[in-house]
């Protein structure tokens, strides 16, 4: 069975920071992955997980800072998105450290399950990236799916309860 996008999809970040804000959920950190940020601020891990981390469950996730109301919804912004270094831009202040599950965007399995589910996501997001710039191979594709999926990266589907924040 080949896959519906078979000969590639165009993606080229804009930064405009939208797959950083949204409702509540996580961003999953791997245990090196916690010690590399750690290690770009010059904490112990404890200090940096404490500072900048939240527990779900048995896994660590990077805080969310709320940003306010939009559309009734309250909104939220990972803790190292930065939307005053440069006007009009939301940059990731920790880019070169950042976790899998954001190296990995917007190539995460389930976008990937049918054009269907790649539309709509590019539609809600909203994601102006995604069908732009850069032709991604098959393979570059499958290579960040995977890599994505088997660093158990993938967002939770289900949002922490408010009193988990």
């Amino acid at each position: 069975m080949s896959e519906w996008y078979a000969d590639g999809l165009r993606f080229e970040c804009t930064s405009c920071g939208n797959c950083c804000s949204g409702p509540p959920g996580a961003v999953w950190m791997s245990d090196d992955e916690s010690r590399a940020l750690a290690e770009r601020f010059g904490l112990p891990l404890a200090v940096f997980l404490e500072k900048y981390a939240r527990k779900l469950g048995t896994r660590w996730s990077l805080n969310e800072v709320s940003v306010g109301m939009s559309g009734g919804r309250r909104g939220f912004d990972c803790v190292f998105l930065d939307r005053t270094k440069v006007p009009g831009k939301a940059l990731c202040s920790v880019y070169e450290s950042r976790p899998t599950q954001c190296r990995t965007w917007p190539f995460w399995s389930e976008n990937l399950d049918s054009e269907q589910i790649w539309e709509n996501v590019k539609r809600v997001t909203p994601c102006p990236g995604m069908g732009a710039g850069q032709l991604h191979t098959f393979v570059e594709i499958c290579i960040k799916r995977d890599t994505d999926r088997h660093a158990g990266a993938t967002p939770t589907l289900h949002p922490p309860e408010p009193d988990e924040r």
